[in-house]
């Protein structure tokens, strides 16, 4: 198995690209579903995630073909309803190809997902929310079986808790619902709006009428498109994390700054240079990093993705730190690969209290999951010497190219057996 072989202790320093976004990339690949016509989609990021959402359409009759940085997607003979586990099991995305399925072809059995380890992440809150567009479902052998006798039907639906995933399930589904269906209390992730644009470009009708709270009218048939995915904010901030965290310079490309507005204030008070422009930021790492209390929350928030990466900066802070990790449970399982290095990291429940001036050492790692891999990057490139991460398949499944985009911006990085 691959293992990443990181040298430690320089400056990062040169141009960054940021990919296409895998979080926008998967609920946009599941609404493809709806359609019976061409789509094509440009910059989806060349991550296992992706392969794995084109594979389970594949497998579901979707004719995909790749042309240059774009792909084409033709539906016109896709009709299997029926998403196996050995697709879905390694991808908590796959759960999103249940709306397009009910609102297509009135049923549907998706297996439950897999993913990263971080939480339980239930999928109760989609099954209740499109019941009440009219699906009935019961859980059996690990499948959700649901169907929908007369279609979907539109309602009104206020979600118990902000989630992403659902709000994204229910406005796919709902754009090919009779009638209309509100939406409220849903997830705003740049992610989402990005999504709804997508469903706007195809033809759907669909209106934000408050903050949190969406219009859908239902539609029967939507046309031909073309769309360009929005980039990766959670890769955008990790590189910034990586300039602040190595005293380095960076300037980050293809990104909307607006976006990302919350990361970019937090490395501001943690001492980093920051200058915007219209499509790209410059970042400059400052020696002397400050404390900050820091609590992950739903966007406009402090993201999740980026928790185990900002954790790293503020062991190098001048004093004590806090973090509040409040979407996730089990998401500090990075904190002992830390502590390995020398990190002085403790937790109590959602919480992490992290000790600064720590200078870190190299060492063999363990990756856990997704962002917790990339942290570990993080951490080995300020260590002196060689540090080894194994089980790096986590990487691949969220970051395209890391080590070659590292290289260029000078890291001593690469792939081993």
């Amino acid at each position: 198995m691959k293992k990443l072989e990181v040298f430690g202790a320089k400056k990062l320093k040169g141009q960054i690209r940021i990919s296409g976004s895998k979080n926008a990339s998967l609920p946009i690949l599941a609404a493809t579903l709806l359609s019976s016509k061409k789509i094509y989609l440009k910059n989806l990021p060349k991550v296992k995630d992706i392969e794995t959402m084109i594979v389970l359409l594949e497998s579901l009759g979707s004719k995909i073909k790749r042309i240059k940085d774009k792909i084409s997607i033709d539906n016109s003979n896709q009709k299997k309803t029926f998403a196996s586990y050995n697709l879905v099991k390694t991808m908590r995305g796959s759960i999103l190809v249940l709306g397009p399925l009910l609102a297509k072809f009135k049923k549907a059995k998706v297996s439950s997902p897999g993913g990263c380890t971080i939480g339980v992440r239930p999928i109760d809150i989609h099954l209740k929310a499109l019941s009440k567009l009219g699906v009935n479902y019961k859980i059996d052998q690990g499948y959700v079986i649901a169907s929908a006798p007369k279609g979907l039907i539109g309602a009104k639906i206020r979600f118990p808790k902000i989630s992403v995933g659902a709000t994204e399930n229910l406005i796919i589904a709902a754009s090919f619902a009779k009638g209309t269906t509100y939406l409220s209390n849903c997830a705003i992730e740049p992610e989402i709006k990005d999504l709804v644009n997508f469903l706007k470009k195809m033809g759907c009708n669909i209106k934000w009428v408050a903050k949190r709270s969406i219009k859908i009218v239902g539609i029967t048939e939507v046309r031909e498109t073309n769309y360009s995915v929005m980039f990766d904010r959670i890769e955008a901030g990790t590189y910034m994390v990586a300039a602040a965290v190595t005293e380095g310079n960076l300037k980050i490309r293809s990104i909307i700054p607006s976006i990302i507005k919350t990361e970019i204030n937090v490395l501001r008070n943690i001492g980093a240079k920051i200058s915007c422009k219209k499509n790209e930021i410059h970042i400059i790492g400052n020696k002397k990093i400050k404390s900050v209390n820091i609590r992950t929350a739903p966007y406009p928030g402090f993201p999740t993705d980026l928790q185990a990466q900002i954790m790293v900066l503020l062991c190098k802070a001048n004093k004590k730190s806090i973090i509040k990790e409040e979407i996730f449970e089990n998401r500090f399982m990075h904190v002992a690969e830390l502590n390995r290095m020398g990190a002085q990291i403790s937790t109590e429940g959602n919480k992490a209290i992290i000790n600064g001036n720590i200078k870190f050492q190299s060492a063999e790692l363990m990756a856990t999951d997704l962002r917790a891999s990339v942290s570990l990057i993080l951490a080995a490139l300020v260590s002196k010497g060689r540090s080894v991460i194994n089980r790096i398949y986590h990487l691949d499944r969220g970051y395209e190219d890391i080590e070659k985009k590292m290289r260029k911006i000078g890291a001593k990085i690469r792939r081993i057996d």
